[in-house]
């Protein structure tokens, strides 16, 4: 798929994507929503389906950086409560691709990620102790629809970041439970993408250029992470998960 595009790609759809691998380690190292930034600028580089395959395998890297990293500090309680609801997620989005079109494929996205943040910023602000995370039905419902929107957009950064943040999880612990979920949930999307044709030798190659971005973002992130406090550190997942949302929608 990205074979014959790679040669057409212009300076600016470069720089795009370079900026896009920085932030997917960013994202990986210190803060999850920015991840869902990083989609909607591969998008603007690319064809939206091709965009989805080819952001994939740095995804898959950038969560190896980051198990590797908070190995130590993720909650296995947490992933067993969310991680069931994903598969179906991954099912449902899967076959969403099938039947949709790129646009309608990013509005939808777009939407469930704004109103998510919504939600939640409502929460906050109707009780700033609020831990909506703690009840299963919030639970499954982020399960699901990260599946889903991980499947279609690559784009659940933003819904676990205020899932993880709705459990009342302290940043660290969120991050490593973050990396594990990631790692887990990116390598399961591998086939469903393959069955798609949504990953071929073109993009792995456009993959293996982008990958010393990809580092510079991680460690970048590693460095910025221990200087954050926690209310700032939820308050930026939250606004950047929005902007996320927003991209989406405006690059339509």
């Amino acid at each position: 798929m990205l074979t014959s595009l790679m040669p057409t790609l212009s300076p600016l759809d470069w720089v795009l994507l370079l900026v896009a691998a920085f932030l997917v380690g960013f994202a990986k190292t210190a803060a999850g929503g920015v991840g869902a930034v990083s989609s909607a600028l591969f998008a603007l580089a690319l064809p939206a389906r091709a965009s989805s395959g080819a952001v994939l395998p740095l995804l898959v890297a950038g969560d190896v950086i980051a198990v590797s990293t908070y190995r130590r500090s993720g909650s296995l309680t947490v992933l067993l409560k969310v991680l069931p609801a994903v598969v179906p997620g991954l099912v449902a989005g899967w076959l969403f691709i099938g039947v949709v079109d790129d646009q309608v494929m990013k509005a939808t996205i777009g939407t469930i990620i704004v109103v998510l943040v919504l939600v939640q910023l409502w929460a906050k602000r109707a009780n700033p102790e609020s831990r909506l995370g703690q009840h299963w039905a919030f639970a499954v419902g982020a399960g699901f629809v990260a599946g889903f929107a991980t499947m279609t957009a690559n784009a659940a950064g933003p819904i676990m970041a205020m899932y993880l943040i709705a459990a009342g999880m302290p940043k660290l612990q969120m991050l490593g439970t973050s990396a594990y979920f990631y790692l887990v949930v990116n390598l399961m999307k591998v086939p469903f993408s393959a069955n798609l044709d949504l990953i071929d030798a073109g993009s792995l190659v456009l993959d293996l250029a982008l990958v010393p971005a990809l580092a510079v973002g991680a460690w970048v992130g590693v460095k910025v992470i221990h200087r954050l406090d926690q209310r700032s550190f939820e308050w930026i997942a939250l606004v950047l998960s929005l902007v996320a949302g927003v991209l989406l929608l405006v690059t339509l």
